[in-house]
């Protein structure tokens, strides 16, 4: 076991459940201590390979993914997932190879959207996405991004 192999099962935990796994549950699952799968998450958010709630061991981000609550649902595979963005809507069918109904809200309207994913593609949209930064800068401050 590896530190991938930390990052690998989170994100089947997350697309297995909706919801990403706690420490203890990673270390139930590789057999090893609490104390060492949570360096092991401390190691994987340097990296910026998933993202942790400041100053605790709770997974908030594994792109596309959200460990809580968002204006971005995605339902697919009969599971309803919550999306960082607007970009990570579009991503959770693709990381998932499926199909999905997205029920987003927009940010500066409060205005309620939903879309179709299709075979890799988006049914009958007009829609824009907007991002307020260039991608160079989302890792200045990715929750706000």
């Amino acid at each position: 076991m590896d530190i991938w192999d930390v990052r690998a099962f989170v994100y089947k935990h997350f697309a297995d459940t909706t919801r990403p796994p706690s420490v203890e549950e990673t270390a139930q699952h590789f057999n090893i201590s609490a104390e060492q799968a949570g360096e092991l998450y401390k190691d994987l958010n340097n990296r910026h390979s998933f993202f942790l709630e400041p100053e605790t061991l709770t997974i908030r981000m594994a792109n596309p993914f959200s460990g809580i609550p968002t204006d971005f649902k995605v339902h697919a595979n009969g599971k309803t997932y919550f999306a960082n963005c607007a970009w990570d809507m579009l991503g959770i069918p693709a990381a998932l190879h499926c199909d999905a109904v997205i029920d987003a809200v927009f940010t500066e309207s409060g205005e309620t959207v939903q879309l179709e994913v299709k075979n890799g593609q988006i049914t009958h949209s007009q829609f824009l996405v907007h991002f307020p930064l260039p991608f160079a800068r989302w890792y200045d401050d990715l929750v706000f991004t």
